[in-house]
């Protein structure tokens, strides 16, 4: 759970400084789109998905970020219960969209994998 979230954080980070200062943060449209042109093609290229469900996937991914927001003023206890409910439910929307168990696997693989390929933070 820790590694989606970090991942998830990473993800922003990253098209908030594409993002000139004065525009502010970018809208969940705006990260859908961004997101599409910087994961979609290796999200489907390691997880053999479809590119509608890779929209799918994306979107299900924003959404979860915009409901991690705000989870630095929680206590580690209500971070991590918090954290689990919102993973819980994307696992939900992977499936729904249809994701197989061993497609969502796949998918929670390759996010981690991006995760791990960002290198150190300074």
């Amino acid at each position: 759970m820790k590694k989606i979230f970090f991942l998830l954080t990473v993800v922003f980070a990253v098209s908030l400084s594409q993002v000139s200062a004065q525009q502010g943060p970018p809208s969940p449209e705006q990260m859908i789109e961004m997101m599409k042109q910087r994961v979609k093609p290796g999200l489907i290229e390691k997880t053999k998905i479809t590119d509608a469900q890779a929209d799918k996937v994306i979107e299900a991914m924003v959404a979860a970020q915009g409901q991690m927001r705000g989870m630095r003023d929680m206590t580690p206890e209500e971070r991590e219960k918090k954290m689990k409910e919102v993973n819980d439910e994307r696992t939900k929307k992977f499936k729904a969209i249809p994701l197989t168990d061993d497609q969502v696997k796949a998918v929670n693989q390759y996010l981690d994998e991006m995760r791990n390929n960002r290198g150190p933070r300074n």
